[in-house]
């Protein structure tokens, strides 16, 4: 009896904890770009192809962000990053996700590999490829850059963009 007690109390204490993990630790995943958790057993998750990388220099960064007012484009709100180094042409990418929903995906690459946005220099490229101006300067609405991601992995295709 005290035995099961201690064990029920253990595992109050164990979900108590895990409730009480801030929503931040679902966000800011680094992670290696490993195309096998992309296969078509695996899932859910976003097989990113990205066409048009001018050239082989530089980094490129690929988040994945939950398409919501929220959370899109909001600084500390990507869930998974993936950073290497530029390859010129196309170059894919595989970011699993939490779980079935709406996702965004935003591309980088930052070609002088100064960690900075240089506008004039550096290009980019969002899932759904929304077109970009004036006046929204790179941040499309959550609405039109939302890809539906079911229990299995998704695959887009996104075109670079540079100035």
């Amino acid at each position: 009896m005290i035995r099961h007690r201690m064990g029920a109390f253990a595992l109050v204490s164990l979900l108590a904890v895990a409730a009480a993990t801030p929503a931040s630790a679902q966000f800011r995943n680094e992670i290696s770009n490993d195309l096998r958790k992309c296969t078509s057993a695996s899932g859910p998750g976003l097989l990113v192809t990205v066409d048009g990388v001018k050239a082989s220099r530089g980094n490129m960064r690929v988040q994945s962000y939950r398409a919501t007012k929220a959370d899109w484009l909001e600084k500390g709100h990507w869930l998974s990053r993936i950073e290497v180094p530029a390859k010129a042409g196309t170059m894919t990418f595989c970011l699993p996700v939490p779980g079935p929903g709406t996702y965004g995906v935003a591309v980088r690459h930052d070609l002088n590999g100064n960690g900075k946005t240089d506008i004039a220099e550096d290009g980019g490229a969002m899932s759904n490829n929304p077109s970009i101006n004036i006046f929204n300067l790179g941040k499309p609405s959550y609405t039109k850059v939302g890809v539906e991601v079911g229990s299995k992995v998704k695959s887009i295709r996104v075109q670079m963009k540079y100035m």
